[in-house]
């Protein structure tokens, strides 16, 4: 069985934002307009599914950042773990996508691009990784932003195991 420390900080990782990597951004004015519509403090609650299920509360402040981006600081709680993350959201003209960039304070990384579908901007994470003890991970991650709500869900499957770690959590002002 994963340690559950691994797979506490995981978890809190994902959802503290499911948000990673992006390039600079010149974008239309209507999707820079899309993002700062989500700019103020959010709280989210959910329940984190795996060998044991978990309660999960996380925080998550999106801000105004340089050139039409968004900032964002996010942390999470569960069981005396906590999980930090920052990063930026941005549209890219370039590739006529929305990307986000992460750092956090354990060794999670990945990208996740987004785009539009209907009024709502819908990210996706598709990534491998390794955990502490250097075990392959299968990531996914969908995080959409639509109307008064910032929904994450997710899923790590622990490849040798086969166990899997699943969480949505919906984040609102």
């Amino acid at each position: 069985m994963i340690g559950k420390t691994i797979q506490r900080t995981l978890a809190l990782g994902i959802l503290a934002t499911g948000l990673v990597s992006a390039a600079p951004a010149f974008a239309a004015k209507a999707d820079v307009e899309l993002l700062k519509s989500y700019l103020g403090d959010w709280k989210g609650r959910g329940t984190l599914v795996g060998a044991d299920s978990e309660s999960v509360v996380c925080r998550l402040a999106m801000t105004p950042g340089n050139d039409d981006k968004v900032n964002y600081a996010g942390r999470c709680a569960m069981a005396g773990t906590n999980v930090a993350v920052n990063g930026t959201l941005a549209y890219n003209d370039a590739t006529n996508r929305y990307e986000a960039a992460m750092t956090s304070n354990i060794t999670f990384t990945g990208l996740a691009v987004g785009k539009k579908q209907g009024n709502a901007v819908v990210f996706n994470l598709r990534e491998q990784n390794k955990d502490e003890k250097g075990n392959d991970l299968t990531i996914s991650a969908d995080i959409v932003l639509k109307a008064e709500v910032i929904t994450v869900a997710f899923k790590v499957l622990f490849n040798k195991t086969g166990e899997t770690l699943a969480a949505d959590v919906p984040f609102k002002r």
